[in-house]
């Protein structure tokens, strides 16, 4: 047996299932679980999508915004426990698989091209 398919047979009860589709340029709105102490809250993170990392119950994707004129990113692991939904808020048309060049654009210039305007 190949060790990619004990992976797989391990990981595939771990997924998680009813995430949204979403790809590299969407805007999505992130309901992330955080746990301070004893008490627990939900913190809504919302940006764009900057790369995704596919990987079985590894996968990953990063999201920015940028708050207060500077920009954060977080990475996200796509199937924890911890996110409590995703929200998908608008479609983004892009021609890369990596949208790092966002990272050094300002202001209108740094803003993705929305499906719906073609």
């Amino acid at each position: 047996m190949l060790t990619s398919n004990v992976l797989a047979k391990i990981e595939t009860p771990q997924l998680r299932q009813g995430l949204p589709e979403f790809r590299v340029g969407d805007t999505v709105r992130v309901h992330y679980r955080i746990v301070e102490g004893e008490k627990e809250r939900i913190q809504v993170f919302q940006g764009v999508v900057l790369k995704q990392h596919r990987a079985g119950a590894r996968s990953t994707f990063t999201v920015r915004k940028v708050s207060f004129n500077v920009g954060v990113e977080r990475i996200f692991p796509m199937h924890s426990p911890r996110i409590d939904k995703i929200e998908v808020v608008s479609r983004g048309v892009v021609r890369r698989s990596r949208l790092f060049y966002l990272r050094s654009l300002a202001g209108k210039a740094a803003r993705v091209r929305d499906a719906k305007d073609g």
